[in-house]
């Protein structure tokens, strides 16, 4: 499997191939791989290159590596839902397939194949769906990256700018540094420049001057586990980043693929929060930026209450509050 090592960028452009369980899940811990989306497509794609080596095995032998490894590479992210979705959907494809260990393989290879092209399919119907918001010379604020990096095609937050942009309309942009491994600063601004979509960059701290002195027209972030009521948790800033944009009268969007909704989890507050290293706070460009010894908060992730989020936007429809999602 090869990936953009996301953590390089946007100093580098690096690619990595990944053929081992071990390169698998330390790409997905250290976010070298991450958006709820594209580390879905890489826990299936990768549990295919885990398993190729041992297509002579039997079946029985490749269905019980398949689902050892699968729970190694769904303990390395707890909060996104999409990784376990996806590992699971695997783990049923495998049990469902005929003849031996190479015959299961290749139905897993197609399998991670369709969860891909299925990926890209889900941005470009979440960007037609999404568009809508929109109308020609707004100003947008995203926080984090929920753009191509973050999926298997165009994105989810930033794919209705990409379908406003093709239209030919001129969407400002503005993206939170999102602390703290600063992805909106790093990877958004870098796509949406590449993209040549105007774009300015702030601190998560200077949201609330900015609404104020300039004036936004629409928040839009992304999803990494939305719950039945319609709470969502994403990078953590969302949370603050909504109380904000209420008190300034800013609609809030939510950008996500349906398989981001947890029908399983009742509420925000049953989602299980990743707590994340010390030193991504502490260490900025193998620089410290904290004296030694100082304690450290560093959630990856809040939980935006339903009740701050205007509309969820996903691949089958724009959801309006009250919401509620059901099997």
């Amino acid at each position: 499997m090869r990936i953009i090592d996301q953590r390089l960028l946007p100093g580098k452009l690096v690619e990595r191939e990944l053929r081992s369980l071990d390169d698998v899940t330390d790409a997905i811990r250290t976010l070298a791989v991450r958006g709820a989306p594209a580390i879905g497509i890489a826990g299936a794609m990768g549990l295919v290159a885990v398993l190729a080596p041992n297509e002579s095995q039997s079946r029985e032998r490749l269905l019980a590596l398949a689902s050892a490894a699968a729970a190694e590479i769904r303990a390395t992210r707890p909060t996104a839902v999409n990784l376990p979705w996806a590992l699971e959907r695997m783990l049923k494809c495998a049990e469902r397939s005929e003849g031996d260990g190479y015959r299961v393989l290749q139905a897993l290879r197609a399998e991670a194949t369709a969860i891909l092209e299925e990926d890209r399919a889900m941005c470009r119907r979440i960007g037609e769906h999404g568009v809508g918001l929109l109308h020609d010379g707004m100003r947008v604020l995203t926080h984090c990256n929920a753009g191509a990096l973050a999926t298997g095609g165009m994105g989810t937050a930033l794919a209705p700018i990409y379908v406003a942009a093709e239209r030919g309309w001129n969407i400002e942009v503005f993206v939170d540094e999102s602390r703290p491994l600063l992805q909106g600063s790093r990877l958004t601004a870098w796509e949406l420049q590449r993209a040549n979509i105007p774009v300015t960059i702030l601190t998560d701290g200077m949201a609330a001057s900015l609404m104020r002195e300039r004036g936004i027209d629409l928040c839009i972030v992304g999803a990494d586990r939305i719950a039945a009521n319609g709470d969502v948790a994403n990078k953590i800033g969302t949370y603050g980043l909504a109380i904000t944009a209420r008190y300034h009268d800013v609609p809030l969007a939510v950008a996500a693929p349906t398989s981001t909704i947890d029908v399983s989890t009742r509420a925000g507050s049953d989602i299980e929060i990743e707590q994340r290293p010390p030193d991504e706070v502490k260490v900025i460009g193998g620089v410290s930026a904290a004296p030694g010894g100082v304690s450290v908060y560093n959630p990856a992730f809040d939980v935006t209450p339903a009740a701050l989020i205007a509309a969820i936007i996903t691949d089958q429809r724009v959801h309006r509050p009250p919401f509620h999602f059901a099997d």
